[in-house]
């Protein structure tokens, strides 16, 4: 990298952030001066004149966030909009995994999620999907096979997220496969690895994998830390894991990341993203520059991002002004130089430039009724899913409840749950029971269903699963709840049954007032209503699943029987 000194020496830079407190990630401190931008790089640090000149006295300037691990889709908007709600927060790059759309388009969907993206000022670091399907187990609408990864790898920044962690434990051929093509193309790996420890971990850690964000306890951080990985400090929407945070220390703060992985637009546009992590963990007691180092210049390193995450002559001129180390609210976001956003607004175009028939019309899925969501137990006995509030692990529950007429009765607390699969219109429904939700009267449901996003849908009336679940093929994806009096209420995410063409503008407040709408229906205050819902069916976090094709124990990766 080389500057044009004699240009330098002739003119003035192009923008000078004047008077401002900046975070010195290098050497851990706040110190204070001008910031010199010539073009899209950092010139000058000390005092500088530009043509353009921001007084940031009483500011802080940050390195641009980085999100080390995101979902695009999980957004709900494409990446015009996606860019519209974390670009005026400071987010200017994100290391993104679009095993959603990829689960539901394949390689299509990935490719315009990429073209989508480069009208935008937000630097997407696109990774190419590792597990579609994450397990062998489930039916979705695409595969990505070894070979394809092998043909495809060069055009991505790594592999995402290895999921299918037993495949890579026992030497499964294919796995290892999709691994050595990253390996031999010098990407990335990303991890995926619940509760893995010991010798299986040191077998996972064998196929190049670099991250974790699925940690469960400070012995299991320090564990993989010590055996080389990089940890995500996770702040998603229904993944709330910043404290974690507690565990970091002066010795090991190099090892850690921030991420959102699966944040939705309401977050996003509120207290959520990287900035809300950051105002979170520091109010919680994390030095706010180590904070700051490790939402930018780990998250570069781990990732290979050259003269990213930091403040210094000669590095590119990604910055986040902020009213302070404490709020982390964005006054202005600098692109490469370029004054993106100014307090909270976008400064670039956000509309949809780009939506190609290959992620429209993708819910394939009969007309449902009231009797397809009938169950039939052998005895009293049965297996429920309980979520964990404010994590995605779930726990096995023996429940037991009486039938009538080919239908079991449904106790207090305990609800049916289904996953209909959408997109080869199989017929498979799976079936089962989750407890402790706190939702009544009717039946919710989304095409949001990680990872090959079928269709969830929970309740405690047939006939109100089956009405919800038919909207949803109505609008081409989406979220629907419908009360047991019939009335029904919806969202349309029509880009893949994932994201919305709507704006912003309608589409958020109409899925806060559907999420309300949940809330007053009983859902507990401990779960994100529809994205709690969606991981319900995601058979490689522990402890038990519902897949189309019936309930799944994560633990010895099989199906198990309904009846306990």
């Amino acid at each position: 990298m080389q500057i044009d000194l004699k240009r330098e020496e002739e003119a003035e830079c192009d923008l000078v952030l004047k008077n401002a407190y900046y975070a010195d990630v290098f050497c851990g401190k706040i110190r204070k001066g001008d910031i010199a931008i010539t073009g899209d790089r950092i010139t000058g640090i000390g005092e500088y004149c530009g043509r353009r000149e921001i007084d940031c006295c009483g500011l802080y300037v940050t390195p641009a966030l980085i999100d080390g691990h995101v979902h695009i889709e999980s957004a709900m908007l494409p990446p015009e909009r996606f860019a519209a709600a974390v670009v005026p927060r400071g987010t200017l790059t994100v290391i993104a995994d679009p095993h959603e759309i990829a689960n539901v388009c394949g390689l299509a969907g990935v490719e315009y999620l990429v073209k989508a993206a480069e009208g935008t000022p937000l630097h997407v670091k696109m990774m190419l999907p590792s597990c579609v399907p994450a397990t062998p187990f489930e039916h979705n609408g695409a595969t990505l096979s070894s070979r394809d990864i092998a043909g495809a790898i060069g055009k991505y920044h790594g592999l995402g997220e290895f999921m299918d962690y037993p495949a890579v434990c026992s030497g499964d051929g294919e796995a290892l496969a999709k691994l050595a093509a990253a390996a031999r193309a010098g990407k990335v790996i990303d991890g995926h690895a619940p509760a893995l420890t010991g010798k299986m971990l040191d077998r996972y850690l064998c196929g190049g994998i670099s991250t974790d964000h699925e940690c469960l306890s400070g012995e299991e951080i320090e564990e993989k830390i010590s055996k080389g990985m990089y940890v995500h400090i996770r702040g998603g929407s229904s993944a709330r894991n910043l404290s974690n945070a507690k565990y970091v220390t002066p010795y090991n703060f190099r090892r850690f990341l921030f991420c959102t992985d699966d944040c939705h637009c309401a977050d996003l546009f509120g207290d959520g993203g990287i900035a809300g992590a950051l105002k979170k963990t520091v109010a919680a007691g994390l030095d706010p520059v180590t904070a700051v180092a490790c939402a930018t210049l780990n998250a570069a390193e781990c990732y290979g991002l050259k003269f990213t995450g930091g403040i210094g002559v000669g590095w590119y001129a990604d910055l986040a002004v902020f009213d302070s180390l404490a709020n982390f609210n964005c006054i202005y976001a600098v692109s490469r130089g370029k004054v993106v956003a100014e307090r909270g607004k976008p400064l670039f175009d956000t509309s949809v430039k780009y939506l190609p028939q290959s992620v429209l019309s993708t819910v394939h899925v009969r007309e449902l009724a009231a009797d397809d969501f009938k169950i039939t137990l052998k005895g009293e006995r049965a297996r429920a899913i309980l979520p964990q509030e404010g994590d995605l692990y779930t726990k096995p529950l023996t429940v037991r409840l009486k039938s009538r007429d080919g239908d079991v009765i449904l106790s207090d607390g305990i609800l049916k749950l289904a996953v209909v699969e959408r997109h080869k219109n199989t017929g498979n429904i799976g079936k089962g029971f989750l407890a402790g939700y706190g939702f009544r009267g009717g039946a919710m449901a989304t095409t949001v269903s990680h990872d090959s996003h079928n269709i969830v849908v929970l309740g405690d009336d047939n006939a109100a699963m089956a009405k919800a679940c038919n909207r949803l093929k109505e609008t081409g994806g989406g979220m629907a709840i419908c009360a047991s009096s019939g009335e029904l209420y919806s969202v349309a995410l029509d880009i893949a049954g994932l994201m919305t063409s709507a704006p912003a503008e309608e589409f958020v407040p109409a899925f806060a007032a559907l999420t309300a709408r949940a809330r007053a229906m009983g859902v507990k205050e401990g779960y994100d209503p529809f994205m709690t819902a969606a991981f319900l069916a995601l058979g490689v976090i522990p402890e038990i699943r519902l897949l189309d094709g019936g309930l799944f124990d994560v633990g010895s990766f099989s199906f198990v029987p309904l009846e306990a």
